[in-house]
């Protein structure tokens, strides 16, 4: 069992930013245009699988875009995340279908062997622990998603097997 970083995620190590890639991004990537703002948010959130507040009032510089407006744009969705989230993102699907074929059970070995619960990371960072309502794979219930990767059909026997492949 892993230790756990309880949210909000203070103890975590400070995010190095490479304000010459940041640069490169903002200028060269989306020719600095606040119109591009969502995608830059979300080149970033690829890059440190969070907003660092360092970057956010990076980019508002840069963009003379007011950090209010990044922080609303943040906080409207979803995909965006303020806290900093482990290397590896797994996502427990809990709507119906995979309820009904055994999520729980799938959720509650994740949580035994991370010890972690949803909306945590762990304090290596390694993992973050999320449930989700549907990832669109009704028929493969229940399945959980480690960053790109679906995992179908899964049971709680297969979750530690799963998590080796990561560590």
């Amino acid at each position: 069992m892993l230790n756990t970083l309880s949210v909000p995620k203070k103890e975590a190590r400070p995010v190095e930013v490479d304000y010459r890639a940041l640069d490169d991004l903002i200028e060269g990537g989306f020719a600095r245009d606040p119109e591009n703002l969502i995608m830059i948010l979300q080149a970033v959130q690829r890059k440190y699988n969070h907003l660092p507040e360092p970057v956010v009032k990076y980019i508002s510089i840069k963009l003379n875009v007011p950090t209010s407006r990044i922080y609303g744009i943040a906080t409207f969705y979803a995909m965006f995340s303020l806290e900093p989230k482990g290397k590896n993102i797994v996502s427990v699907c809990v709507g119906t279908a995979c309820h009904v074929r055994g999520a729980e059970r799938i959720k509650n070995q994740l949580e035994q062997h991370l010890g972690i619960g949803p909306g945590e990371t762990t304090l290596d960072m390694l993992y973050t622990l999320e449930t989700v309502r549907c990832v669109g794979c009704c028929g493969l219930g229940p399945v959980i998603n480690i960053n790109d990767k679906t995992y179908a059909r899964t049971d709680p026997s297969k979750i530690v097997g799963i998590l080796n492949n990561y560590e």
